[in-house]
């Protein structure tokens, strides 16, 4: 029976990767990248550095192309159902021709692979097909929510009360009923800054644990225009950006 491992390597510093996560590595046979373009090479040499240093002699790289999909589409869950599907047809092709039988796989996922990540959906449609075969394992990772609460140095949750986990596009929605404490992630609109006059501080961090590592915070009303111009300068210099924030009401 072939194995893969869907391994969590953390927000973007080497020294994120936990004992349990160099241990899968280094058992790996052939590992499974999915390649975004040039605007995203950065993202994948952290995966290779960490193929060097904990993967063993002899161990194989199997590379794909990650289909692309609209950003701003009019039907934004059947155009992620559609990218996923375009998704797991390259991710089977992968498996079906370099794991062999008895061998091992690894997907290295940035962060954590069950928070925002679309990988163990992805193997779980290919199973379900029944065509390709394989067990696979999830080695959890730290993720850019945890990596960001700790670089501000603050707790996410407050005593007694709830936090959560949403998007910059429900955010843009309204903000939950009965949540102070609100991460938000894949905010490619900026969605906060209609909060700037509420009674708000916000943690704001992008590319957490990298050399490119920017980090603002403060009330809201004083640093929202400093985040969206610091958000749109990287964007522009890196072709990408992977940002966090925390929303939190005072008192």
């Amino acid at each position: 029976m072939r194995k893969i491992y869907v391994i969590g390597i953390g927000a973007g510093h080497p020294d994120h990767l936990t004992l349990q996560a160099a241990k899968a590595i280094g058992r790996t046979d052939v590992f499974f990248l999915l390649d975004k373009g040039e605007t995203k090479d950065s993202m994948i040499e952290l995966r290779r550095q960490l193929m060097r240093a904990y993967g063993r002699p002899g161990k194989r790289v199997a590379e794909g192309r990650d289909p692309d999909r609209d950003r701003t589409p009019a039907d934004y869950p059947g155009t992620i159902a559609d990218w996923r599907h375009r998704r797991a047809e390259v991710t089977e092709a992968l498996i079906a021709e370099h794991l062999r039988d008895g061998e091992t796989g690894a997907f290295l996922v940035w962060g954590d692979p069950s928070l925002y990540d679309s990988t163990i959906a992805i193997l779980q449609e290919i199973l379900a097909r029944g065509e390709t075969t394989f067990e696979y394992e999830v080695v959890p990772g730290i993720s850019s929510v945890s990596a960001l609460a700790a670089r501000h140095r603050v707790g996410l949750n407050r005593v007694g009360r709830p936090f959560q986990v949403t998007t910059g596009r429900r955010l843009g929605e309204g903000w939950p009923p009965e949540v102070d404490d609100l991460i938000v992630m894949l905010d490619a609109q900026h969605a906060f800054d209609a909060y700037r006059d509420a009674d708000v501080d916000i943690y704001w961090g992008a590319y957490v644990g990298t050399p490119d590592e920017l980090l603002v915070s403060g009330p809201l009303a004083e640093v929202a225009d400093e985040i969206i111009r610091v958000r749109t300068e990287a964007r522009a210099k890196h072709g990408w950006i992977m940002d966090t924030y925390l929303l939190r009401r005072r008192g």
